[in-house]
């Protein structure tokens, strides 16, 4: 569902307080604050979409500095059927069966 801004409508026409709602798509705009009942207008905002590169693409979050930097450990499967650290600060590999703290 998406995100939708709103923006409370004031006596004198300037800016109000902003909020956030998530909505369906083909849910109507709301007319009313649902907390205070004030009249609001639903404000049009640039949407969030990550792109093919951009900063919030996958490939640049889950890039093995981003997760090594924030305390991951990524593990690649072998041919063998093993998982091996890529990096991170994890166990050298991972066994099914056996314990990893070996």
């Amino acid at each position: 569902m998406p995100i939708y801004v709103y923006e409370v409508m004031t006596a004198s026409c300037e800016a109000g307080e902003q909020f956030e709602v998530f909505q369906k798509m083909d849910d109507p705009p709301l007319t009313h604050h649902p907390e205070t009942g004030q009249p609001v207008r639903r404000v049009i905002a640039c949407p969030n979409v990550p792109g093919k590169s951009g900063p919030s693409s996958g490939k640049n979050v889950l890039a093995d500095r981003n997760l090594e930097r924030l305390g991951f450990t990524k593990y690649v499967k072998t041919d063998q059927g093993r998982y091996e650290k890529a990096v991170g600060k994890g166990p050298d590999r991972l066994d099914a069966g056996r314990s990893n703290t070996e």
